[in-house]
Order: C-alpha cells, then sequence, then structure tokens
C-alpha cells in the first residue's frame, strides 16, 4: 500500500467526502441520508460541502444525548476502521491531516520533535475530558450534553465549517462572539505550528488519532520488520516525520502508516501487509517512549 500515491488518495477522499457543492454556493449544509453515516477522518459535520458526519462530533452526540441508540453505530464504525488500518486513516483518509501536510510544505524553518516528548499523551486526555466525560456530565436544561471538542477546541471545524459559513451567511456575521474568536485564534496557532512541525495537531491534539492509535498494535493492517534483512541503519527512523524508530516499534501507535520508511529502508526490511499479528510483537501494544 505504501507505493501508491499517497497524496491522490487525500486528495481523491477530501474531493469525495466534501463533494456537496451547493452548499458553498448557497452557505448551507447538507442534511441528506448518507449524513447519518460517519467518514472515517476528522471532516466537520457542518462543512457546506460535507456528505457524511465526523466520528467524533458523532461520538459526542450520542454520549450527551438522551437516547443512546445510535451509539452502538458510532463506536461500530470507529472500531471497525481501527481495527482493520488503525492510523492509516490518519496518514492517508484523514483531510485535515493532508491540510497540515500542506501547510508544512510552506518554506519556514523546521522542527523535529522528539518521541519523547510528553505533550504526545495530550491528545489522550481531550479525548477522555473533552470528547467523553464533558458531553457526559455537563447538560442544558433538557439533558443534551454539551459537544465540548467541537465547541471549544476543533480547529478543523473552524476551517472547514465555521469560516466559510460565516462568509457566507451574513447573519451569522452578526452572532460572531467570544467562542468564534477563541476558535480562530486556535486555527491560526494550528496553521502557524502547521508550518513548523509535521502534524502538531495529530500528534498532540486529535482525539481521534488517539483512538485510531490504539488500534495500531493489533489492526489487520501492519507493518512488519524482516530480522534477517534489517541492519539496524535507522535511517527508517531519520525518515520518519514523527521520529518513530520503525525498526523497534513498526506499529507504534504514533504512527500514521505514511510509508516513507517503507520507501526509504535500503534493504525492504519493513514490508506491510494485512494479517494476524506476530505474537512475538507484543511489545508493540505499550505507548512509544
Amino acid at each position: 500500500m505504501a507505493r501508491l500515491n499517497r497524496k491522490l488518495v487525500q486528495i481523491m477522499t477530501v474531493l469525495g467526502t466534501n463533494s456537496y457543492v451547493n452548499g458553498f454556493l448557497k452557505g448551507t449544509i447538507y442534511k441528506g441520508k448518507i449524513k447519518q453515516f460517519c467518514v472515517p477522518g476528522l471532516n466537520c459535520y457542518s462543512c457546506p460541502g460535507a456528505l457524511g458526519s465526523c466520528p467524533i462530533g458523532s461520538l459526542q452526540a450520542v454520549i450527551g444525548s438522551m437516547d443512546y441508540y445510535f451509539s452502538f453505530y458510532v463506536f461500530g464504525t470507529i472500531s471497525l476502521f481501527g481495527s482493520l488500518i488503525g492510523r492509516l486513516v490518519c496518514g492517508w483518509l484523514c483531510p485535515f491531516g493532508f491540510i497540515q501536510e500542506l501547510i508544512y510544505k510552506i518554506k519556514s524553518k523546521k522542527f523535529r520533535i522528539s518521541r519523547k516528548n510528553p505533550l504526545k499523551y495530550l491528545k489522550y486526555g481531550i479525548l477522555i475530558v473533552f470528547v467523553i466525560l464533558i458531553p457526559m456530565l455537563i447538560t442544558n436544561q433538557v439533558g443534551i450534553g454539551e459537544p465540548a471538542f467541537c465547541k471549544y477546541i476543533c480547529p478543523a471545524g473552524t476551517l472547514e465549517a465555521g469560516i466559510p459559513l460565516t462568509i457566507l451567511n451574513p447573519s451569522l456575521r452578526q452572532a460572531i462572539g467570544f467562542i468564534f474568536s477563541w476558535k480562530v485564534f486556535l486555527l491560526i496557532v494550528t496553521i502557524v505550528g502547521s508550518m513548523l512541525i509535521y502534524r502538531p495537531f495529530c500528534r498532540f491534539i486529535c482525539p481521534l488519532g488517539a483512538i485510531y492509535g490504539i488500534f495500531n498494535p493489533i489492526s489487520l493492517y501492519r507493518f512488519e520488520i524482516a530480522e534477517d534483512k534489517c541492519i539496524k541503519c535507522n535511517r527508517c527512523t531519520k525518515t520518519c516525520k514523527l521520529d518513530i524508530e520503525v525498526y523497534k516499534t513498526p506499529n507504534s501507535v504514533e504512527c500514521i502508516r505514511c510509508g516513507d520508511c517503507i520507501n526509504a529502508c535500503p534493504t525492504n526490511a519493513i514490508t506491510s501487509n494485512f494479517g494476524i499479528k506476530d505474537r512475538k510483537s507484543v511489545r508493540e501494544l505499550n505507548i512509544q517512549k
């Protein structure tokens, strides 16, 4: 899979999941039957072009709702993608991940973040607090939970939905308040950060990436190291923009499975395939230190 044109797949995913042209022309949101299905990556429900729902937005909605009828579907969808391909979703199918990669191409000073940076654990805290606990525990008068991550943090929602809808609807511009300004500020921080650091939102903030990462060591799609071919040259680590020691933890929870390490390996020791996990790789269940 690493030999495929990843950028082409990313472009096709962005266009395919955001092809409701009428939404951009009229400043509206698609509300047809397709919208009840979740797309695999982070893509705002309220984006004028979005045909599907965001998994994190849907997860907050069912956790904060009085009716949990659709919760099994949302959990099931995320689990299905996770168990099949893990964080390959992040590297190949996530629109906001693709946007960060495009921003990273802007010429500027680049900073390489160590795999030991403790900020990588922040996304798990955001998942627990903003996606699960706040929608579950903080409710309004009719018992509906607060979609805290979408409302207070998500820069993807601001870029894909908040700004376009505000531009296209004069009435929304008159209603701009502190929360919108705060989220625009977070979006600016994310954009600047993406110029300097490879995918900072994915690495430190994204709760969807946190979920998919948990599946990486056990998903059917996985990276394998041929011990008889690996010469421990460390080229895979040097190539990896996430600073993962691939030859040690090929299925690290931080890996987005972009395939750069496979292309860089001089001995073709790294391969990707669908298969049952090698029992000798149990150490990969631990979060990479």
